[in-house]
């Protein structure tokens, strides 16, 4: 997912650089250069980027898949984070309160 943003990042860039060696410099064009940059760049990325999107794409599936998968288990889809945490809450034993 974050190749795909960065290469989307970079084709905006590289269309704004593009347009603005083109000829939109001026103060006025900006809004021009920016709506411009925004829309070429969507439709480059949709044709040049269509294999990363999918990449993208299966590996979130693949993620919905395992954690529906644990949870028809019954585990409980907890992240490494969390459940460290929860380990380590666990070995301190119970809170004494005075």
């Amino acid at each position: 997912m974050l190749r795909y943003s960065v290469l989307r990042l970079l084709i905006f860039f590289g269309v704004l650089s593009l347009l603005w060696l083109l000829g939109l410099r001026d103060q006025d064009q900006q809004w021009m250069l920016l709506v411009l940059s925004a829309l070429i760049s969507m439709v480059l990325s949709f044709f040049v980027l269509a294999r990363f999107r999918e990449e993208s794409t299966q590996r979130i599936a693949e993620r919905l898949e395992q954690r529906a998968a644990a949870k028809q288990a019954g585990a409980p889809a907890v992240s490494g984070a969390d459940e460290a945490a929860e380990d380590a809450e666990d070995d301190r034993g119970p809170v004494e309160y005075r």
